[in-house]
């Protein structure tokens, strides 16, 4: 039984069931997240873009020449397109993902649009720490890059533990870049994961498609129904899949039983605030530098020193 099967088993065994977020993001699921940042309600990504763009020059002022790009989640958005299109005398781009063939295909778009940078990709599970691939030229720096409010999706323990691989990656002298949600009107919030086009929803019942596909499992998917909302005491929206039915899910010999109106967790998205996510940054070795935000206060991009 591989560890993945194993992980999503004990999460499905859990009085509350859970299933980890990382879990989306097949093909299909990537292609369907990509949509949702198009979407007219979902402000997070085209937020993170103009605060890029209206800050680019001092961005990468800060990162300097010669440093390793090394993003947590294969980099075939915007955003990331437009920091390597504006960095000068990059030493290499390293994409780490532990979707293969998105993370393959993304990395081969970068280098059609770059063919002048080094490109390395890396096949892992970000949240614990990997071996850096050796480029040709050797950065001066690393450079720990992290957009899309994605660490809005652990849990703030989770979240602790990642940012603690980030400074491990960044090494003597590395900096992170990362793009943070914030705490705001619980409307806009809601809003942006109930989208009238019912995308969102479709992204969280193809977790279950996926591990059906990939992991033998037989959930009946036509019975599930999605659930988004925003817990504001503790800043947080809630995804959830709801079973419409009495259900027993079988793995091999496992059998799962599920209860008409049981939920499966699959994601959470904190929201976080300036100050709080400062004190987050400085328990894991970094130091907040520079923030930048929109002028609603909506989201940031936030520039963070190693320390130590």
């Amino acid at each position: 039984m591989s560890a993945a099967l194993v992980e999503i088993l004990a999460g499905l065994r859990l009085p509350e069931k859970t299933i980890s977020p990382k879990y989306f993001y097949d093909a299909r699921g990537s292609q369907l997240f990509d949509e949702i940042t198009h979407l007219p309600e979902y402000y997070p990504t085209e937020t993170e873009l103009g605060i890029m763009l209206d800050n680019m020059p001092e961005i990468c002022g800060l990162i300097g020449k010669k440093a390793s790009l090394i993003e947590f989640g294969s980099g075939s958005s915007r955003k990331t397109r437009a920091l390597l299109d504006s960095l000068q005398q990059q030493a290499v781009y390293v994409p780490v993902d532990i979707s293969e063939h998105h993370l393959l295909l993304s990395a081969e778009k970068i280098r059609s649009e770059h063919p002048n940078l080094e490109v390395l990709p890396v096949v892992a599970d970000f949240t614990q720490p990997f071996d850096l691939p050796d480029p040709t030229i050797m950065p001066l720096r690393n450079i720990v890059y992290f957009p899309g409010s994605t660490i809005g999706n652990f849990t703030h323990d989770a979240a602790q533990e990642l940012l603690g691989v980030m400074h491990q990656e960044a090494g003597a002298d590395g900096a992170m870049l990362i793009g943070v949600d914030l705490q705001k009107d619980p409307a806009i919030i809601e809003r942006a994961y109930n989208d009238s086009a019912g995308v969102t929803a479709q992204f969280n019942l193809n977790m279950l498609t996926h591990l059906n596909r990939e992991f033998g499992f037989d959930f009946d998917i036509s019975a599930f129904t999605h659930s988004a909302h925003y817990d504001a005491d503790a800043g947080r929206v809630v995804l959830r899949l709801i079973s419409g039915k009495n259900q027993i899910v079988t793995n091999g010999d496992e059998r799962i039983e599920i209860n008409d109106g049981e939920s499966i967790l699959t994601e959470y998205s904190h929201k976080y605030t300036l100050e709080g996510f400062a004190k987050m940054a400085e328990r894991a070795g970094f130091e907040v530098r520079k923030v930048w935000t929109d002028a609603k206060q909506l989201f940031s991009v936030q520039y963070c020193v190693r320390r130590g």
